[in-house]
């Protein structure tokens, strides 16, 4: 039996579309929620060494104090913050709002300036109220 090209088109992939920014949070926004199950694991060690003592306690701050652990628990904060918005965001579009280029375009930025911004608001309090600033 003979082989037969199909002249039916091959569907669009990545290749064929132009990334957007409603496209590229939607990627984001799921790479966070997968960032907040591992840091929901980090929470999870603070308090078993919390309720295990002093000495299981201190292996935890001493990695959390590392400067690993700070760029961990900066990155968890990002990730919470850039994911709420996000939920925020489709909170909107559930109620039947936002769906117009523009407005899309815009919150998606929103997004992501909102939890930059956020981020650094959130550690800048951490800073002074801990008496480090």
């Amino acid at each position: 039996m003979a082989e037969t090209k199909s002249a039916r088109p091959l569907s669009p992939h990545l290749q064929v579309y132009r990334p957007t920014i409603t496209m590229t949070m939607s990627i984001v926004h799921r790479i966070t929620g997968g960032a907040l199950y591992f840091g929901t694991l980090l929470l999870a060690w603070w308090l078993v060494a919390l309720a295990s003592g002093p000495e299981a306690y201190g292996w935890f701050e001493w990695f959390i104090s590392s400067i690993i652990g700070k760029l961990v628990l900066l990155g968890y904060t990002w990730a919470l913050l850039h994911h709420m918005l996000g939920g925020l965001r489709h909170f909107l579009w559930d109620t039947g709002r936002g769906f117009d280029l523009k407005t899309a375009n815009t919150l998606g930025w929103a997004s992501i300036i909102g939890s930059l911004v956020l981020t650094v608001i959130v550690w800048g309090l951490a800073f002074v109220l801990s008496g480090v600033l």
